[in-house]
C-alpha cells in the first residue's frame, strides 16, 4: 500500500496564498503542524505503521513526514527523495493565484489540475517523476505500507505512472490534493495497482 500525503499549510490565516514550489523552502505554519498531527492520529487509527517513508527534500514536506512518523512505534525514518520534489513554477513562483491565472489563463490552469499538462514555462521534468513512481511500484520487498510526502504538483504523477491508475485518474474531478490531505494506492491480489482514494483529509 502506498499512502501519498501533501504537506500541511505554509501560509498563515489571513495571508494571501501564493504559488510556491521547488524554489521556495517554507516551513509549516502551526496550522500545518496541526494537520500533520491529525494525519498521524488518523493513520494510527487505521493501524498503519509505515515500513518505508520517502519525502521531498524541502522543509515543509520533511516536517510533515517527521510529525507523522514520530507518532508511530517502529516506523521507518523518512528518506529524502529528489523525484518527489515540488514543481518549479518558473515565472509564476511565489505569485498569487490571481497573478498566475492572469499570465497563463484559465484553460491552462484547468489542464494542469485535470490532466497534469504543465502550463507554459513551468519546469516539471515529468519523465523523471514518472520513472521514480514506476521504480517504486515495481518493488515488492516492503513489509508494510509506504508513506510518500510531497506537494500537490508532484503527487499527481503517481496516477500517471501506471495504466490502471491513469484510467482511475480520468474519473477524478481534480488531481489536486488539499494541504494535509492524502490518497491511497493499493496492490490487488493479482499484483495490479488500484486507486482506493484521493483527496482525503482527516
Amino acid at each position: 500500500m502506498f499512502v501519498i500525503v501533501r504537506h500541511g499549510n505554509t501560509f498563515a490565516a489571513g495571508e494571501t496564498p501564493r504559488r510556491i514550489g521547488a524554489r521556495t523552502d517554507m516551513p509549516l505554519t502551526e496550522k500545518g503542524r496541526e494537520q500533520a498531527r491529525a494525519l498521524a492520529a488518523h493513520f494510527a487509527a487505521q493501524g498503519w505503521v509505515f515500513a518505508r517513508a520517502l519525502a521531498s527534500p524541502l522543509l515543509r514536506t520533511r516536517e510533515t513526514a517527521q510529525i507523522i512518523l514520530a507518532a508511530q512505534h517502529g516506523a521507518a525514518k523518512a528518506e529524502p527523495c529528489a523525484w518527489l520534489r515540488e514543481i518549479d513554477h518558473g515565472p509564476d513562483e511565489d505569485r498569487s493565484e490571481d497573478a498566475v491565472l492572469a499570465r497563463i489563463g484559465a484553460e491552462a490552469l484547468t489542464a494542469w489540475e485535470r490532466h497534469a499538462a504543465p502550463p507554459p514555462d513551468w519546469q516539471v521534468d515529468a519523465e523523471m517523476r514518472l520513472q521514480g513512481w514506476r521504480d517504486l511500484f515495481a518493488k515488492r520487498d516492503a513489509q508494510g505500507p509506504a508513506l510518500l510526502v510531497t506537494s500537490n504538483g508532484a503527487a499527481r504523477f503517481a496516477l500517471m505512472a501506471d495504466p490502471a491508475l491513469a484510467a482511475a485518474m480520468d474519473r477524478l474531478d481534480s488531481l489536486k490534493l488539499p494541504t494535509g490531505g492524502y490518497g491511497v494506492i493499493r496492490r490487488s491480489d493479482g499484483g495490479g495497482l488500484m486507486l482506493e482514494s484521493w483527496g482525503l483529509r482527516p
